[in-house]
Protein backbone atom coordinates (compact mmCIF):
# COMPACT_ATOMS: atom_id res chain seq x y z
CA UNK A 1 0.00 0.00 0.00
CA UNK A 2 1.42 3.39 -0.88
CA UNK A 3 1.86 5.85 1.45
CA UNK A 4 -0.52 8.26 -0.09
CA UNK A 5 -3.24 5.54 -0.14
CA UNK A 6 -2.52 4.72 4.10
CA UNK A 7 -2.50 8.53 4.76
CA UNK A 8 -5.18 9.73 2.74
CA UNK A 9 -6.93 7.34 0.43
CA UNK A 10 -10.07 5.49 0.74
CA UNK A 11 -8.93 2.81 3.05
CA UNK A 12 -7.57 6.05 5.48
CA UNK A 13 -11.44 6.84 5.95
CA UNK A 14 -12.46 3.06 6.54
CA UNK A 15 -9.86 3.37 9.12
CA UNK A 16 -11.06 6.23 10.63
CA UNK A 17 -14.04 5.19 10.69
CA UNK A 18 -13.17 1.83 12.26
CA UNK A 19 -11.22 3.97 15.14
CA UNK A 20 -14.65 5.79 15.75
CA UNK A 21 -16.66 2.71 15.85
CA UNK A 22 -14.00 1.39 18.45
CA UNK A 23 -14.40 4.42 20.91
CA UNK A 24 -18.20 3.40 20.78
CA UNK A 25 -18.06 0.03 21.38
CA UNK A 26 -16.10 0.81 24.18
CA UNK A 27 -18.51 3.43 25.39
CA UNK A 28 -21.33 1.43 25.23
CA UNK A 29 -19.52 -1.36 26.94
CA UNK A 30 -18.37 0.57 29.53
CA UNK A 31 -21.82 2.37 30.10
CA UNK A 32 -23.74 -1.59 30.22
CA UNK A 33 -21.35 -2.70 32.79
CA UNK A 34 -21.54 -0.24 34.75
CA UNK A 35 -25.68 0.23 34.88
CA UNK A 36 -25.39 -3.54 35.22
CA UNK A 37 -22.66 -3.81 38.03
CA UNK A 38 -24.50 -0.72 39.86
CA UNK A 39 -28.33 -2.47 39.77
CA UNK A 40 -27.03 -5.87 40.96
CA UNK A 41 -25.80 -4.04 44.13
CA UNK A 42 -29.20 -1.94 44.40
CA UNK A 43 -31.68 -4.40 43.70
CA UNK A 44 -29.76 -8.06 43.16
CA UNK A 45 -27.61 -8.30 46.41
CA UNK A 46 -30.01 -5.22 47.90
CA UNK A 47 -26.78 -4.14 49.92
CA UNK A 48 -27.66 -1.51 52.45
CA UNK A 49 -25.63 1.59 52.58
CA UNK A 50 -22.52 1.29 54.51
CA UNK A 51 -22.87 -2.69 54.37
CA UNK A 52 -19.95 -4.66 53.07
CA UNK A 53 -19.75 -8.07 52.03
CA UNK A 54 -15.91 -9.40 52.74
CA UNK A 55 -15.08 -11.16 49.32
CA UNK A 56 -11.60 -11.81 49.41
CA UNK A 57 -8.92 -10.31 52.48
CA UNK A 58 -8.09 -7.28 50.80
CA UNK A 59 -11.84 -6.83 48.91
CA UNK A 60 -15.11 -5.75 49.61
CA UNK A 61 -18.26 -4.58 48.13
CA UNK A 62 -19.28 -1.83 50.18
CA UNK A 63 -22.31 0.26 49.37
CA UNK A 64 -21.97 3.73 49.30
CA UNK A 65 -23.71 6.95 48.11
CA UNK A 66 -21.08 9.48 46.79
CA UNK A 67 -22.67 12.60 46.57
CA UNK A 68 -19.54 14.18 45.40
CA UNK A 69 -17.06 13.89 42.89
CA UNK A 70 -13.83 11.57 42.73
CA UNK A 71 -12.17 11.10 46.30
CA UNK A 72 -15.30 13.05 47.61
CA UNK A 73 -13.94 16.44 46.50
CA UNK A 74 -16.63 19.40 46.13
CA UNK A 75 -19.53 17.65 48.34
CA UNK A 76 -22.05 19.41 49.39
CA UNK A 77 -22.48 21.00 45.64
CA UNK A 78 -25.82 20.71 43.55
CA UNK A 79 -26.27 17.52 41.68
CA UNK A 80 -27.01 19.36 38.89
CA UNK A 81 -23.72 21.29 39.18
CA UNK A 82 -21.92 18.48 38.27
CA UNK A 83 -24.68 16.49 35.91
CA UNK A 84 -24.33 19.76 33.80
CA UNK A 85 -20.59 19.90 33.91
CA UNK A 86 -20.60 16.43 33.29
CA UNK A 87 -22.35 16.50 30.19
CA UNK A 88 -20.36 19.16 28.89
CA UNK A 89 -17.33 17.02 28.94
CA UNK A 90 -18.79 14.26 27.38
CA UNK A 91 -19.92 16.57 24.67
CA UNK A 92 -16.64 17.89 24.39
CA UNK A 93 -15.05 14.41 24.25
CA UNK A 94 -17.40 12.87 21.70
CA UNK A 95 -16.37 15.86 19.48
CA UNK A 96 -12.21 14.80 20.21
CA UNK A 97 -13.52 10.88 19.70
CA UNK A 98 -14.60 11.89 16.45
CA UNK A 99 -11.77 13.92 15.39
CA UNK A 100 -9.25 11.76 16.62
CA UNK A 101 -6.96 9.92 14.41
CA UNK A 102 -4.86 8.22 17.45
CA UNK A 103 -6.39 4.60 18.53
CA UNK A 104 -5.35 4.76 21.51
CA UNK A 105 -7.47 8.13 22.33
CA UNK A 106 -10.74 6.80 20.58
CA UNK A 107 -10.44 3.89 23.30
CA UNK A 108 -9.38 6.03 26.13
CA UNK A 109 -12.63 8.98 24.90
CA UNK A 110 -14.88 5.62 25.13
CA UNK A 111 -14.22 4.77 28.46
CA UNK A 112 -14.22 8.05 29.90
CA UNK A 113 -17.39 9.27 28.15
CA UNK A 114 -19.15 5.77 29.04
CA UNK A 115 -17.89 6.19 32.63
CA UNK A 116 -18.97 9.77 32.78
CA UNK A 117 -22.41 8.84 31.83
CA UNK A 118 -23.10 6.03 33.35
CA UNK A 119 -22.22 8.61 36.76
CA UNK A 120 -24.84 11.11 35.39
CA UNK A 121 -27.63 8.49 35.19
CA UNK A 122 -27.00 7.76 38.97
CA UNK A 123 -26.93 11.64 39.74
CA UNK A 124 -29.98 11.57 37.49
CA UNK A 125 -31.61 8.89 39.13
CA UNK A 126 -30.74 8.69 42.81
CA UNK A 127 -29.05 12.23 43.44
CA UNK A 128 -26.03 10.43 43.98
CA UNK A 129 -23.33 7.81 42.72
CA UNK A 130 -23.70 4.10 43.41
CA UNK A 131 -20.24 3.24 44.58
CA UNK A 132 -19.33 -0.45 45.69
CA UNK A 133 -15.63 -1.39 45.12
CA UNK A 134 -13.28 -1.94 48.53
CA UNK A 135 -9.62 -2.27 48.15
CA UNK A 136 -7.99 -2.61 51.23
CA UNK A 137 -5.04 -4.42 53.29
CA UNK A 138 -4.89 -4.13 57.25
CA UNK A 139 -5.33 -0.90 58.31
CA UNK A 140 -4.89 0.89 54.90
CA UNK A 141 -7.93 1.10 52.72
CA UNK A 142 -8.56 2.95 49.63
CA UNK A 143 -12.05 4.91 48.64
CA UNK A 144 -15.05 2.74 47.42
CA UNK A 145 -15.48 3.84 43.95
CA UNK A 146 -17.29 1.66 40.99
CA UNK A 147 -16.72 0.46 36.84
CA UNK A 148 -18.06 4.48 35.67
CA UNK A 149 -14.42 5.47 37.74
CA UNK A 150 -11.95 2.89 36.87
CA UNK A 151 -12.93 3.22 33.06
CA UNK A 152 -12.75 7.24 33.65
CA UNK A 153 -8.73 6.60 35.27
CA UNK A 154 -7.90 4.32 32.71
CA UNK A 155 -9.14 6.10 29.68
CA UNK A 156 -6.73 9.18 31.08
CA UNK A 157 -4.30 7.04 31.77
CA UNK A 158 -4.27 5.68 28.44
CA UNK A 159 -4.78 9.19 26.80
CA UNK A 160 -1.55 10.18 28.92
CA UNK A 161 0.15 7.05 27.25
CA UNK A 162 -0.19 7.98 24.00
CA UNK A 163 0.24 11.63 24.68
CA UNK A 164 3.61 11.09 26.41
CA UNK A 165 5.22 8.22 24.25
CA UNK A 166 3.35 7.33 21.25
CA UNK A 167 2.35 10.94 20.02
CA UNK A 168 6.00 11.89 19.86
CA UNK A 169 6.64 8.52 17.96
CA UNK A 170 4.33 10.00 14.93
CA UNK A 171 6.52 13.57 15.38
CA UNK A 172 10.05 12.15 15.45
CA UNK A 173 11.40 13.03 11.77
Amino acid sequence: MSRKNWLGGAGFSSYRLTQKLVGLVVLFLVLLADQVSKYWILYGLKLPSRESIPVTSWFSLTMVWNHAVTFGMLGGHTRWLFIVVSLLAVMALLFVLMKSRRWLVSIACGGIIGGAIGNVIDRFNYGAVVDFLHFHVGNWSWYVFNIADSAIVCGVGLWVIDTLFLDSEAKAP
